[in-house]
């Protein structure tokens, strides 16, 4: 790719941290798109330790963005294998749970991604994490998903969840100057 390409891919305000090994905390970024929840934690002073992405062209956008190539398939790397880390962020698929798609829920391959997220948070066992999906999650089979999921966060995992519906009314827009 050259660097025309990536200048003109890179989306975000990324500020420059010098690697320095000083870092607030570790977090890793499932299902990291573009990256676009990795950037406020960069930003706050952590590392990003681990990125997953299977899109192609995300991936593509992701390393012009961070310079680092996301692993590929989730289901296809052991958790042993991702570094320590404090924090998992993971923005989910929301096709299974959103109106715009078929809700099929957990009968949807892409439905079934939670349960990686578990697996991984169940090995590894961090500090906290940020899960990020649709409205439609939290209504999903008249609420049956979201409870099995916060189930398996809370009871079998034990930590401690809060959840809230954002809506992107209630947030000022803001802007580049």
């Amino acid at each position: 790719m050259s660097n025309e390409i990536e200048n003109n891919m890179s989306l975000f305000n990324v500020e420059n941290i010098q690697d320095n090994n000083q870092y607030n905390f570790k977090y890793i970024d499932l299902f990291a798109g573009i990256g676009g929840i990795r950037t406020p934690f960069q930003n706050l002073g952590g590392k990003c330790v681990f990125s997953s992405e299977i899109d192609k062209y995300a991936s593509q956008t992701y390393e012009a963005n961070y310079g680092e190539k996301p692993s590929g398939d989730i289901t296809k790397i052991s958790a042993d294998t991702i570094p320590n880390f404090d924090v998992l962020l993971a923005g989910f698929p929301c096709q299974a749970f959103s109106i715009a798609g078929k809700r099929e829920g957990f009968n949807d391959t892409r439905g079934t991604m939670f349960f990686e997220v578990e697996r991984i948070l169940e090995e590894k066992q961090p500090k906290c994490f940020l899960l990020e999906n649709v409205k439609g999650l939290t209504n999903h089979d008249k609420g049956k998903t979201f409870q099995t999921m916060l189930d398996i966060l809370e009871n079998k995992l034990k930590y401690k969840v809060y959840h809230k519906v954002l809506k992107i009314l209630d947030y000022p827009k803001t802007e580049k100057e």
